[in-house]
This record gives C-alpha cells, sequence and structure tokens, in this order.
C-alpha cells in the first residue's frame, strides 16, 4: 500500500506522535520535561532494525546492532569516518610518547547528559573499567591497557602492557563509550542502566525491551546542533513487518531488506533503496571439541565443499553480496586477496570425505543454530548438507535468544553467524581462535596460529604484520574452524523524506541522515 496517496506529510507526523505518545507510559524514568523547546516535536527520525540492543552499558555489548544505537548517546575520543580517517571527538588531539604510552588532550567544555563537566577522571574510570574486568564482553579488546595516568583535567596518558598497534582503533569501536565517574559512583551502576548518561548528540528517553528504544535531542552537545528531535529505534524482527512498516510510512528506514523485497520497495511512490557492502560475513562456526562430528577435520571440508555459496548469493542474497574463504575483506589491514571471491562447492568429493570419514551409511548428525533473521540462508544450506549425506537438525532462534546462547557459548556442533569487523583490522577477526577465548565456542587449538596471532598483536611493523595475518589466513582456510559463506551487502528500505547513505560499519549515526520536506 502507498499510503502517499492519501495522507498528506503532516498527517504522517500526527501519525507518528499518537503512536509514541501511547507508549510513553512503559519503564522510563526520563524527564519529559527535558525534551526539546524547538517547538517542531515532529522532526522524529525512526529507524527499524532487525535486533534490539543488549543493553545501555557500551563495555558489556557484543553485537553491531547495540553499537549502531549507542553511538548516538556515548562518544569516544576518536571515531571513524566514512572512509576510516580517525577524526577527533572527545579528544583534540594525541601522538606516541614511547612504545607503550599515548598522550591525549581532551575538549574542554563537554558536558554529560545530566550536567557533569567531562574531565580526564572520567577517560580513567571508562577505560580502567573495561580494561580490568574480565566479566565485561568487550574486555578482550582493552585488557591489554595497564593505566590510564591523569596528567591534568584535560590531559592523559593511556599506557599498555606492550606496543600496540591498533590503540587509535580501539578507542574508536564499543567499549570505549565514556561513560560518566562521578554520576556512576555516586548512584551505582544499576541506576545508571536506568537512566544512562553520555556526552553524545542525544540523549536516553526510553527503552521499551525487545520493542523500542527512543533518544531525543541534546540541547547542550557540544558539536553541530543535532538535526532530530527524536531518534526512534524500533525493533522488528520479521523482515515482512519491517517492509510493510516502511511501505506504510510508519518508519522511515528499514534495514536487512530481503531480495525478494527490494522490487517491490523501489517501485512504491516515496520509497527507494540504498546498498553498501559491509565488513559482515556470513559464515559457520563449527566445533572442534573432543567427541564432535565436527572435530574430524574430512567432516568440517565436506561442510565446506557441500555448500554452493553462490548459489546463496544469486538466490536469496539477490545478488548482494561476494563469495569469500577468508572473513577478512577487502579494505581491512591484513586482508588476503587470494581467499577472497573463492568457493570450493564439490558435492562428489564432500560425499567422498564423509566415506573416508567412516560414514558409509548413516551421514554424521549435526545441530545447527541460526539467528530467526538468517532463517532462509540456514534453511538452504541445511538442505544442502543433507543432500551429500549429513543428517542435519536446524534450530532457528529469535535474535535474543541467539544472543543469549552465543554469549554462553553453549551451541553444538555449528551455528551461523554474521560477524562484522568494528576494528577494521584483520586481528578482529581472529580473537575468538587465541586459545584462551576458543574454549567452548570454537574449540579450536593451532600451536602455529596461537604464536602468529600473539606476535602479530604487538608487531608495530605494518609489512611483517600484514603478513602474519595473511598466514593465519591460508592456515584456517584449510582447519575450517568456520566455513566462510559471503560478504554481505548492507540493504536498507528508505522513505524519501530523509536521505541516508549507510556506512561499511553499519552504524546509525542519526545526524548523517537528514530529514528532507519535515
Amino acid at each position: 500500500m502507498q499510503t502517499s496517496k492519501w495522507f498528506s506529510s503532516s498527517m504522517m507526523v500526527l501519525i507518528l506522535v499518537i503512536v509514541l505518545a501511547g507508549c510513553s507510559g512503559s519503564q522510563s524514568g526520563y524527564d519529559s520535561s527535558a525534551q526539546s523547546n524547538s517547538g517542531d516535536i515532529g522532526n522524529i527520525l525512526t529507524i527499524g532494525t532487525a535486533t534490539d540492543i543488549e543493553s545501555f552499558d557500551p563495555h558489556n555489548n557484543n553485537n553491531t546492532a547495540s553499537e549502531a544505537v549507542l553511538v548516538n548517546m556515548y562518544d569516544y575520543l576518536l571515531k571513524n569516518d566514512n572512509n576510516q580517517k580517525k577524526v577527533p571527538v572527545l579528544a583534540t588531539s594525541w601522538k606516541q610518547t614511547d612504545d607503550n604510552t599515548w598522550r591525549f588532550q581532551l575538549r574542554e567544555g563537554v558536558t554529560f547528559h545530566n550536567g557533569d563537566p567531562f574531565t580526564a577522571a572520567d577517560v580513567k574510570y571508562t577505560l580502567e573499567r573495561v580494561a580490568k574486568d574480565s566479566s565485561l564482553k568487550q574486555n578482550s579488546y582493552f585488557n591489554n591497557i595497564t593505566e590510564v595516568k591523569v596528567v591534568d583535567d584535560h590531559t592523559v596518558d593511556i599506557v599498555t602492557d606492550g606496543p600496540d598497534p591498533l590503540l587509535l582503533n580501539r578507542l574508536s569501536k564499543m567499549g570505549a563509550g565514556i561513560l560518566p565517574s562521578h554520576y556512576i559512583e555516586e548512584h551505582g551502576m544499576e541506576q545508571f542502566l536506568k537512566q544512562p548518561v553520555g556526552t553524545g548528540p542525544y540523549k536516553f528517553k526510553q527503552w521499551i525491551k525487545d520493542d523500542r528504544v527512543e533518544l531525543v535531542r541534546n540541547d547542550d552537545y557540544f558539536g553541530d546542533t543535532p538535526k532530530w528531535d527524536e531518534v526512534v529505534f524500533r525493533t522488528i524482527p520479521a523482515s515482512s513487518t519491517r517492509v510493510s512498516q516502511l511501505l506504510a510510512g510508519s518508519i522511515d528506514i528499514a534495514s536487512s531488506i530481503p531480495a525478494a523485497d527490494v522490487k517491490r520497495i523501489q517501485q512504491a511512490k516515496g520509497k527507494s533503496i540504498v546498498k553498501t557492502p559491509i565488513q559482515r560475513v556470513l559464515q559457520l562456526i563449527l566445533r572442534m571439541s573432543d567427541g564432535s562430528v565436527t572435530a574430524d577435520s574430512n567432516v568440517r571440508e565436506a561442510i565446506d565443499l557441500a555448500i554452493d555459496k553462490q548459489s546463496l548469493v544469486d538466490s536469496i542474497a539477490g545478488g548482494a553480496g561476494v563469495v569469500t574463504r577468508t572473513s577478512v575483506t577487502p579494505g581491512n589491514f591484513g586482508a588476503d586477496s587470494s581467499l577472497y571471491k573463492q568457493t570450493l562447492y564439490n558435492p562428489a568429493k564432500a560425499k567422498q570425505l564423509l566415506q573416508e570419514a567412516g560414514y558409509s551409511r548413516g551421514g554424521p548428525q549435526i545441530t545447527m543454530s541460526a539467528s530467526s533473521q538468517y532463517k532462509e540462508y540456514a534453511e538452504v544450506v541445511a538442505g544442502m548438507l543433507d543432500q551429500v549425506g549429513f543428517q542435519t537438525t536446524l534450530d532457528v532462534l529469535e535474535p535474543g535468544a541467539f544472543s543469549e546462547r552465543y554469549s554462553s557459548k553453549s551451541f553444538k556442533e555449528a551455528y551461523m553467524i554474521g560477524i562484522g569487523n568494528s576494528l577494521f583490522d584483520a586481528s578482529n577477526n581472529y580473537i575468538r581462535y587465541l586459545k584462551s577465548e576458543a574454549e567452548g565456542e570454537t574449540d579450536y587449538n593451532n600451536p602455529k596460529v596461537e604464536q602468529l596471532l600473539q606476535a602479530a598483536a604487538v608487531n608495530m611493523d605494518s609489512a611483517s604484520r600484514e603478513k602474519q595475518y595473511q598466514d593465519v589466513q591460508q592456515i584456517l582456510a584449510q582447519d575450517r574452524p568456520a566455513v566462510y559463506l559471503f560478504q554481505m551487502e548492507g540493504v536498507y528500505g528508505m522513505d524519501n523524506r530523509v536521505t541516508f547513505a549507510p556506512r561499511s560499519d553499519e552504524m546509525f549515526y542519526a545526524d548523517e541522515i537528514t530529514p528532507v520536506n519535515r
């Protein structure tokens, strides 16, 4: 249905305001008097996503969907622009003073949403918290930080336990969102999570779990005046519902549009499709624990050869993807181009490998889990595996349940997941293959890979470090603790009331989205 034939834009705005007002009685402690005084309360951006945030703790989230929302509330010391160039945010400049130390000059005159001034004490509290608390999901990215020294109110020295070629990358990703030390020390983390505050352009209004996150404009933001009075992230797991909501005019942007709906959106009046290659690679993670059928290298190779990756791209993805045998895609440091645009589809050999593994009659039984957002891919892959002799049980979970299972590392033989790369560096793809991190997820243990990864983590020579990661990719292509399917393309539906250029990191910076004719 094309609602623009019957409703004026002002009527659309009225409907949105009524819908949002109807939800205002839930879970929020937010003071509505803090909303923007602009008078243009209809200046609302609404984005429909497949997955809800995990929480408002930027140190204890581990998915891109969370970061895409939280970047509007919490600032980093620096961030990446669309070309992955580091640009100042809460830090105005930085320099390396010795092998293990970086000095950052901090922006003056910044306040948190509750009015507390931003100082070096907040940087110290934030980074030492995520570096020292091993229970936090982002800890492994920051635990090489040994200390943050306060030089003065607007200068800090960040000290690492050795040379760190990735410190600037770490400080521009989730886990480095700066928290208000005084507020948390006074009220506690539990209260903070109910009423979170950052320094970003938008501040918390309410969160209705598995339904929506609502943010309002921060009139005291130190940067450019925020463009929107309110930003709403609606959690809509079913792609059909996201599409229908976009066509009805209830949302401005819909993420993860299936190939089957692209033409329908393009033909709708006032709607369009925008695409970009993203860092996310759809893959099967395989358990290699003792006793697991996927601990057998022949079985893992059979899985790889049984899957027609190009068919997945051409049919389900509608051509929006590139097959690959590596998770390090072009544009990331350390990418190995010899493994990109490569596939080894050979079902006859897959059957032979299963026979060599001792499955001459009944094939190996495996359970493959997947989030419902990848349900169609998982069903087709399961069918391909069964065709060569596997007996596949498909376990499709809602995104929240899948995230919980992922965090608890309790999957069985295989699970399908799309993994991004917020560091834009090969190291981000391979943390899970370090012996200390692999237990319960892949259970992978290869001393050569361990040595290469540990050496690359402190290697400040970019040429030899790149070679180390390329060597890792070649080994993993043979060992197959994961079977990489294809690099994904972000496909978004857009109402022409806004202009939106999607980012390769999948972030929704609200102020990079511009209202049109509102």
